[in-house]
């Protein structure tokens, strides 16, 4: 196996970084029995008018008269609350991590970036054009964005199957690529997927914005400061004909990732508290007992440093990942990506947009990301992710043409809103579902076959 030994040190990842890959991972597991349970729940009779009944019910967060969740004077349907509300916080974690990524990860240094930047460059623009050669004159030109994105629990969910025989620079490389394609797909549903736009509203969000970003810079804490503003935002892009998503991201920039504390203050802060115990009282503690004032007093001293040595940022984006990966995200894709299979003929699946769809994915993800990653390191342009190959490399580029999440939201955006475009919106998530599900696979039997047997691993382990 060839490999690239530029670095003298093997890359180390922060804490948060390998929690961020754990949870991703672990989400992509709960996505699959989601989508799985919601192919069930659309073709199992009795059951299919159920599921599919539910999703147009009313969702009303009634004050007075004012109705919360509503758009445009009408009530939000259950599926439309999941798209435009529960995904606006989708994208709002998106948001942060994409502010801590530049700040402190894999995009706050250019040179290391570079590479999985370009590679998600190709791996966007190369599926467009797949999508356009096919799509060229007909009805679903328009979807062009769907094959554009990269699903990255579903795609670290597939590294994970194969545990440490994967280096963690490849694991790096997808995680970025990855983040880099969620920025191309919120500047395309920014700019193409955007209504009549009252422009009075944006101005009142503009404002609103404003007063977040100085709260920012002022190093204001309270996460409910930005979760009760945001809120605001978000409901004045949802009636401005801006996409409610966008506000989540935006709203996710002016969240501060500096701590109050530095760690050196903080520290001196507890010491300080904690040096008020004495070792004397250590028994009269142990016992369960109700803290004198002076006590209750130096411990709510280590809470409040505790709080303040940990930046709004990851503070937010910790709590934020069990509910987005464990909830928002399988919820989306068990109202979204239910298939009604019997109303397709096997032609259908090689045919229109959802062979459009799933070339985009399977070849335009694959020719795009490994294509321009090529001549990146070719040309001197990025190096090679420390301890991989080129059969690494083009295994996660077939690994980046799973979609899904990202492909199914941009699917609806383009036909769900116009009831004599279902029959395209279900096409074009059929090619979803299978291009991701062959990408998927396909890139995982490469990998297997091509990484270093757990064996080998331990063999070139250093004995003790």
């Amino acid at each position: 196996m060839q490999t690239n030994e530029n670095a003298g040190t093997p890359h180390r990842l922060f804490y948060s970084a390998r929690q961020a890959l754990r949870r991703h991972a672990t989400g992509g597991n709960i996505l699959i029995l989601a989508t799985a349970l919601a192919m069930i729940a659309a073709n199992v009779p009795g059951v299919r008018d159920l599921y599919s009944d539910f999703w147009l019910k009313e969702v009303r967060l009634q004050v007075g008269s004012f109705n919360v969740f509503s758009h445009a004077g009408h009530p939000m349907s259950v599926l439309t609350f999941i798209n435009d509300a529960l995904m606006a916080v989708f994208f709002f974690s998106i948001g942060l991590e994409i502010k801590r990524e530049v700040k402190v990860g894999e995009l706050s240094s250019f040179r290391k970036a570079l590479l999985p930047i370009i590679g998600a460059v190709g791996g966007m623009v190369v599926p467009v054009v797949v999508f356009s050669l096919l799509a060229h004159d007909t009805p679903y030109a328009g979807g062009a964005a769907i094959p554009m994105a990269t699903d990255i629990a579903f795609s670290l969910g597939v590294l994970a199957m194969l545990g440490r025989r994967v280096p963690v620079a490849l694991k790096i490389f997808l995680t970025t690529l990855a983040v880099v394609d969620d920025i191309g797909g919120i500047i395309v549903i920014a700019v193409f997927y955007s209504g009549h736009i009252e422009y009075q509203l944006l101005i009142y969000a503009a404002i609103l914005l404003s007063m977040l970003y100085i709260g920012g810079k002022v190093q204001v804490q309270s996460k409910a400061f930005y979760a009760g503003v945001g809120a605001v935002v978000w409901f004045l892009f949802l009636n401005s004909g801006i996409h409610p998503t966008i506000a989540g991201v935006l709203v996710a920039f002016c969240v501060p990732s500096k701590p109050v504390f530095a760690p050196g203050k903080y520290i001196q802060k507890i010491r300080s508290a904690i040096g008020h115990f004495r070792a004397e009282d250590d028994a009269t503690l142990s016992s369960r007992t109700i803290l004198s004032h002076n006590q209750l007093d130096w411990l709510k001293e280590v809470e409040s440093a505790s709080d303040k040595v940990i930046s709004p940022l990851q503070a937010l984006e910790d709590s934020l990942h069990p509910v987005v990966n464990y909830f928002i995200v399988p919820l989306f894709a068990f109202a979204n990506a239910g298939i009604f299979l019997l109303g397709f003929s096997p032609a259908d699946a090689v045919s229109g947009v959802s062979l459009a769809v799933m070339l985009g994915l399977v070849l335009g993800k694959f020719i795009g990301i490994l294509s321009f990653a090529w001549i990146a390191v070719k040309t001197k342009a990025a190096p090679m992710p420390t301890h991989t190959d080129w059969h690494m490399m083009a295994s996660v580029a077939l690994l980046g043409g799973i979609g899904f999440t990202v492909s199914l939201f941009i699917a609806t955006l383009t036909f769900g809103n116009d009831p004599t475009q279902s029959a395209l919106l279900g096409q074009a998530k059929l090619g979803i579902v299978i291009g991701s599900l062959i990408s998927g696979t396909a890139g995982f039997i490469w990998l297997h076959r091509t990484l270093p047997t757990a064996a080998q691993l331990a063999a070139e382990e250093p004995a003790d």
